[in-house]
């Protein structure tokens, strides 16, 4: 099974491919997708469309996991994430593949364990997880990865919950 995670973002998001086979994961392929800050809002999401319908092309994706946004204060950056997110919504339900979201928290516990793990260890925990020799870089593409192992940690639990007898 092949999982997409997405750390969506406006200028840069993040995506990462691993491989599950049984319990044992591999990585595939992760990266940024990138937009140029001086494009107009329609443009920039047309860039993401079609980067994101590449990668699930070339990929042949099974299931896609998507990190919920969280903002504090920046309602303008907020919005533009959140339509660059909508974008990898639409286009993963269009193609019919499962989509699920995660808040930061459950991603860090699906990863270390606790909730408000800081980047370097989800980092560490994401590199030890996959056997990778360093930790994956850019920061967006280590974060997708987490979302990934996070979905298929999420998606393990729920099959050993449901094979459970009541």
């Amino acid at each position: 099974m092949k999982i997409l995670g997405i750390d969506p973002g406006l200028a840069t998001t993040g995506y990462g491919i691993i491989n599950v086979e049984g319990s044992k994961l591999s990585i595939i392929d992760y990266g940024i997708i990138t937009t140029p800050a001086d494009k107009k809002l329609p443009e920039r999401l047309e860039i993401i469309a079609s980067a994101f319908k590449k990668i699930l092309t070339d990929h042949q994706i099974d299931e896609v996991a998507v990190e919920e946004l969280f903002f504090n204060n920046n309602a303008k950056t907020a919005l533009a994430v959140a339509q660059a997110r909508g974008i990898y919504l639409l286009i993963a339900q269009a193609s019919k593949i499962p989509i699920e979201s995660y808040t930061p928290s459950q991603i860090k516990a699906g990863i270390s364990g606790y909730g408000q793990a800081s980047k370097p260890q989800v980092q560490y925990m994401v590199q030890k997880l996959l056997n990778l020799k360093e930790k994956p870089k850019p920061d967006d593409a280590a974060d997708a990865l987490a979302i990934a192992i996070c979905h298929n940690n999420s998606r393990t639990t729920n099959k050993a919950l449901q094979a459970t007898p009541q």
